[in-house]
């Protein structure tokens, strides 16, 4: 009897609302499925480029900003040797000392005299003309501190 009760189960679902193979299925087979949509592949490659645009261009205007910058500073570097050059062709009666600060200044022949002397300890009538005041650094080139106008 058992073979019989068998045969008589029907499946209640129609045969041609079943799919055999539901996971070919182009579309959710069932109710609490997931959406399934064609990609439209020109969206995703339009945004991936937008993307890799804008990370590109931020890369870009990392490297320009450090390229500004060692520009800045090797034309504070030439500027350095520029004065140091003049600085060591110049008259000292001195032995200069790193980190000191020392006035440099011209003297009517065109010659210039690095001193001890601030232009303010001259007096009213200093014998010199003033160009700078000039520090010497521990690379042995010379900083101006200060110009004249």
């Amino acid at each position: 009897m058992a073979e019989n009760e068998e045969e008589k189960v029907v499946n209640p679902i129609d045969g041609d609302k079943v799919a055999l193979n539901p996971h070919l299925l182009p579309y959710a087979h069932e109710r609490g499925g997931a959406t399934i949509k064609p990609m439209d592949r020109g969206k995703v490659k339009g945004l991936a480029m937008s993307a890799m645009y804008e990370q590109t261009d931020m890369q870009l205007d990392q490297i320009r900003a450090q390229i500004e910058l060692l520009a800045r500073q090797a034309n504070e570097i030439q500027q350095r040797m520029t004065v140091s050059e003049r600085i060591y062709e110049a008259e000292m009666n001195i032995n200069p000392i790193v980190s000191r600060t020392y006035y440099l200044y011209a003297r009517s022949n065109g010659k210039s005299v690095l001193s001890l002397v601030s232009p303010a300890e001259w007096g009213a009538r200093p014998p010199y003309d003033y160009i700078a005041t000039v520090k010497l650094l521990g690379d042995h080139t010379w900083e101006v501190v200060e110009r004249r106008d």
